[in-house]
């Protein structure tokens, strides 16, 4: 998205830059790390996630532009942080907010094959749900086998992503 984009800092604007994370997960990658680590250079996103120097750049202003970083820093190295990303779609009825759990869930698609797997099977909202089940496995209030049945999963499935998007849901939970 272009800084001159009129759907800049509007929700609209928010959802069409959400759809670039969700196709490109090192842009969810780089919102996810720098949302935990704290204000980063370009530099340092290059060195903690092996990414190409003029990648880097570009997702960088690409999150800018759509509002999801922003510079803290007025001298150089310039270094960045995150806006709390605070999204709420409804479609058919259903509600589906998207947390930085989500956005983390799809940044780690590239390195974790049962979400992937996951979410091919699944699609976005599959892997919405299942954050949402995973909160109540945490909480103690479903096991795999409840999430199985009412997802009509099988019981090994619904354990193996409630497993892989634990540590995600732990570590949104800490911020």
């Amino acid at each position: 998205m272009s800084k001159t984009d009129q759907s800049h800092g509007t929700a609209l604007g928010e959802m069409v830059s959400l759809v670039d994370i969700i196709r490109e997960p090192t842009l969810a990658r780089i919102y996810t790390t720098v949302r935990r680590t704290g204000p980063k250079s370009v530099s340092e996103i290059v060195d903690d996630l092996d990414v190409p120097e003029r990648t880097a750049y570009d997702y960088v202003h690409t999150l800018e532009d759509a509002g999801f970083l922003q510079s803290v820093s007025e001298t150089r190295p310039v270094s960045y942080t995150t806006t709390e990303i605070d999204l709420t779609l409804q479609v058919e009825g259903e509600t589906r907010a998207i947390t930085p759990a989500f956005v983390a869930a799809i940044a780690h698609r590239d390195t974790d094959d049962d979400i992937d797997v996951y979410l091919d099977k699944h699609g976005l909202d599959g892997l919405a749900t299942a954050l949402d089940y995973t909160r109540e496995y945490i909480d103690g209030s479903v096991n795999h086998r409840i999430m199985a049945r009412e997802l009509d999963l099988s019981p090994l499935e619904a354990s193996i992503i409630l497993q892989a998007l634990r540590d995600i849901v732990e570590e949104e939970r800490e911020d």
